[in-house]
């Protein structure tokens, strides 16, 4: 009679152990710290016709391609990410594009992986160590979408009329567990 009794709580105790286990996985997501995914993306740049200047007169002569003014990618600002949670390295640029946009570049990066990470401009300062884990969500910040990659070169535009001057640096955060893995701080080029 006892054995009746102890097979409905086993089986109970059983389903809950199989739920929290799987809530755990789901939440944690422990195999993406042995998955890599590299993205090799371009800096976006643009091709200027300087064989024909579009400003011209129909009858006067072409300006030579020294006259042009061909424009491409330039860097705003820039910096090395520093390790938080995580152990980050690469290099983080904001560019502005030949057409006045502005993408924040991630060149070399090499993190782990980990369940949603963001790319986030803030402006946080950055801090080494602990100090520096969990302050990017305290001010102003922006996401860029979702990390394409650990690994590699990316790019990521910045929306419409987000003012790039309001901020001043750059994390790889976890918005499942609200930290940063690695950052950057901003600094201005030339």
């Amino acid at each position: 009679m006892a054995r009746k009794r102890r097979t409905p709580l086993i089986i109970g105790l059983t389903a809950m152990v199989v739920v929290a286990l799987a809530a755990g996985l789901y939440w944690f997501q422990p195999w993406k710290l042995w998955q890599d995914e590299t993205v090799t993306e371009a800096l976006p740049g643009t091709v200027v016709d300087v064989s024909r200047d579009p400003a011209a007169e129909p009858g006067e002569p072409e300006q030579s391609p020294s006259r042009s003014t061909p424009t491409g990618p330039v860097t705003v600002s820039s910096g090395d990410l520093i390790s938080h949670e995580h152990t980050t390295t690469g290099t983080v640029k904001l560019v502005r594009l030949a057409d006045g946009s502005h993408i924040v570049r991630l060149e070399g990066l090499d993190t782990s992986n980990g369940p949603d990470l963001r790319v986030w401009l803030t402006d946080a300062p950055v801090k080494e160590g602990r100090a520096g884990w969990r302050v990017f969500d305290d001010g102003a910040h922006v996401s860029l979408g979702k990390l394409k990659g650990n690994k590699g070169s990316q790019n990521y535009p910045l929306p419409d009329g987000v003012d790039p001057s309001r901020y001043s640096s750059v994390t790889i955060w976890c918005d499942r567990f609200d930290v940063s893995f690695g950052a950057a701080a901003l600094t201005g080029e030339g």
